[in-house]
């Protein structure tokens, strides 16, 4: 499958900081592929925090954004 607009949410804003939360009935590394949010890179800033809620899991991750792609990895 590929992303779906209507399972993405913004939890909380602040100071140009978003917390967003992705709900799919897809596996957690389908989700996390680089490109996968693309299609909302402009709502979405390098340092904003996901909350996925994968079809194999839960994780949270960190966004960066770059030339309209936009890749998500681990928290650290």
């Amino acid at each position: 499958m590929a992303f779906q607009n209507k399972n993405l949410s913004v939890i909380a804003y602040a100071n140009g900081f978003t917390l967003w939360h992705y709900k799919a009935n897809e596996t957690m590394t389908a989700i996390s592929t680089s490109g996968y949010f693309s299609p909302v890179a402009t709502l979405m800033k390098t340092g904003d925090i996901i909350l996925i809620n994968a079809s194999n899991g839960t994780a949270i991750k960190t966004l960066s954004v770059a030339e309209g792609v936009v890749s998500v990895s681990a928290l650290s």
